[in-house]
């Protein structure tokens, strides 16, 4: 177990609160860090996947790159859960958002030279995916780091904010960039953003954590330190089960916008056009987090869960209404339903989570909601050929709401309140 790294968050009740989380200088540098890393990673999915179909033209070839992303990063997620448990997670962030800098750089620059090929694509594809792996569970699990308990709503609503905006301004700016100059200089501009959000990071200077000792009083082993976030992950069903409807929903939802939506996009209203859809989602995202700064039900998770059926809307949309206006609407109406799940679902983690273990859990939440995102991205290509797009599209759609109505069917997901954590948790924020 590790100590409490102490800082702003150490005190779990309102001392600390006055004045919001902006007044605590940590919170406002992992704030500017996180946007800035987003504002840049939101131009390389539009990019990478217009610069695979230049390359090719083949929706399974896009399907094969980006699936080699994703399984590298649900293969690193548990090793990056364990790192950001052992080391300073600020640290590790600056680390992380250089690596991914440099990877994103040399994909650039073999998009823009011609020379890139699908092999190396995918290559840079699994680097990239390994470092986001290592930086996800630390981001995620920083946020108590920096400000104290009683704001953890209002700071992961205004990060979630800060990410959306800059998405927002990102995928604009990136669908221009990639349809005037090419989806190479739009890699160059992700690539320069991991740059800035790495000097961003330095700036929070966080107290060094504890290592983690065994029962002897030795440094633990990364498989104990796995087995103990296993059984933290696992003793409570709410979490596992909410897990399991993402893996399933991830896997039909990303699949379908990811692979067959840029070749909707080309085969009916464009690439710009397919920019300011994206970017309708992300406009979602700030609505959704404006919404829940000021919206806090006291059953948070189950209106979060429920709330993630309304992003069969833009699947099946993609389907049936391939049209730019309702494109835009319907993804803009799932961006808000996403944003109020990713905000709740925080909440509930970071409060009843113990500290010690949070980047942990995170890391198994991460592999349990990723695992199956290859699988989708892999065969909605071919079953798109198969049965046609809108017909995959549809089936999609349905799958999302099938598992969130599963997962909603569960007590302890319909029960869970949003103001009493567990008593693990207070017990360890007071120790």
């Amino acid at each position: 177990m590790t100590g409490d790294r102490g800082g702003a968050s150490s005190t779990p009740g309102t001392a600390g609160a006055r004045g919001g989380p902006l007044a605590h200088r940590a919170f406002r540098w992992l704030l500017a860090a996180r946007t800035t890393s987003i504002l840049g990673n939101s131009v390389a999915p539009i990019a990478l996947a217009f610069a695979v179909l230049d390359l090719t033209g083949s929706a399974a070839d896009l399907g094969l790159v980006v699936a080699a992303r994703s399984i590298a990063n649900v293969a690193v997620l548990l090793l990056g859960g364990v790192i950001a448990d052992r080391l300073p997670r600020d640290v590790v962030l600056v680390g992380a958002s250089l690596a991914a800098a440099a990877t994103q750089a040399v994909v650039a620059a073999l998009v823009i030279t011609g020379a890139a090929t699908i092999p190396l694509l995918v290559v840079l594809s699994v680097l990239n995916g390994a470092v986001a792996a290592v930086s996800l569970p630390a981001a995620a699990a920083l946020v108590p780091e920096t400000v104290p308990s009683a704001l953890l709503r209002p700071a992961n609503a205004l990060l979630r904010l800060g990410l959306s905006t800059g998405g927002i301004l990102g995928a604009s700016a990136g669908a221009g960039l990639v349809a005037v100059v090419g989806p190479g200089w739009g890699l160059a501009v992700d690539a320069a953003g991991f740059a800035v959000a790495g000097a961003l990071f330095a700036r929070l200077r966080l107290p060094a954590a504890a290592r983690p000792v065994s029962e002897g009083g030795g440094p633990t082993t990364v498989l104990a330190d796995l087995r103990e976030g296993w059984h933290e992950f696992t003793r409570r069903s709410w979490v596992w089960i909410v897990v399991a409807q993402f893996a399933v929903l991830n896997a039909a939802f990303v699949g379908a916008t990811t692979v067959l939506g840029p070749v909707v996009a080309d085969e009916s209203f464009g690439r710009a056009a397919w920019g300011l859809v994206v970017a309708a989602q992300t406009v979602g995202l700030a609505v959704g987090a404006l919404v829940a700064l000021r919206w806090r039900p006291r059953r948070a998770l189950a209106v979060g869960v429920g709330l993630m059926a309304v992003t069969a809307v833009p699947v099946a949309t993609l389907g049936l209404a391939p049209a730019l206006p309702v494109l835009v609407a319907a993804f803009l109406l799932g961006g808000v339903a996403l944003e109020i799940f990713a905000i709740s679902w925080d909440q509930s983690l970071q409060t009843r989570i113990p500290r010690e273990a949070l980047a942990r859990v995170y890391s198994y939440d991460m592999v349990g909601s990723f695992v199956a995102i290859p699988l989708g991205e892999i065969l909605v290509g071919p079953a798109a050929h198969v049965f046609g797009a809108r017909s995959t599209l549809v089936a999609c759609a349905l799958v999302i709401v099938l598992a969130t109505t599963a997962a909603l069917s569960a007590p302890s997901v319909r029960r869970l309140r949003a103001d009493v954590p567990d008593a693990a948790v207070r017990e360890a924020s007071a120790a």
